[in-house]
């Protein structure tokens, strides 16, 4: 059976900054033809739940207050790309719009809710290795739940 790497959050773990999931139910059933491998960047880079919300700002990670957490998404990133590695992940399903999973649209770092292209850290290094990453709601999903 096929393994995909998942944000946990997507699967019902409380492991968002504000220490809720969201659950999403195409995710979910992806259980049925796939091994589902969930992580979350943030936790395996060290951060607490819950914790402050962050933004990507360039090359950096920045929590709402200012602080520079960088280093723990990046390590988060890295430690998510050896599960996916461990597990052969060719694919992988990650949160939107965050600063570790989202892939394609981000929020722009300045907390306002303005979204801007991008990916987050973990989203980046996992399609650098030439795994395929998609968000909780593109039509690659709707297609792995339906027809492979």
């Amino acid at each position: 059976m096929e393994s995909i790497l998942v944000s946990a959050c997507l699967l019902g773990v409380s492991c968002r900054y504000d220490a809720k999931s969201k659950p999403n139910e195409n995710v979910i059933g992806l259980i049925k033809k796939y091994n589902l491998i969930p992580v979350c960047p943030e936790i395996l880079g060290g951060m607490a739940t819950p914790r402050l919300p962050s933004e990507r700002k360039g090359n950096k990670v920045v929590s709402k207050c200012g602080d520079d957490v960088t280093k723990h998404f990046v390590h988060g990133a890295e430690e998510a790309l050896r599960l996916a590695n461990m597990y052969g992940c060719k694919k992988a399903v990650l949160k939107e719009k965050s600063p570790s999973c989202g892939f394609g649209k981000i929020y722009d770092g300045t907390f306002s809710g303005t979204l801007i292209d991008g990916n987050g850290v973990a989203a980046d290094l996992l399609s650098a290795a030439g795994i395929a990453v998609f968000g909780e709601s593109s039509s690659e999903l709707i297609d792995m739940v339906n027809n492979d």
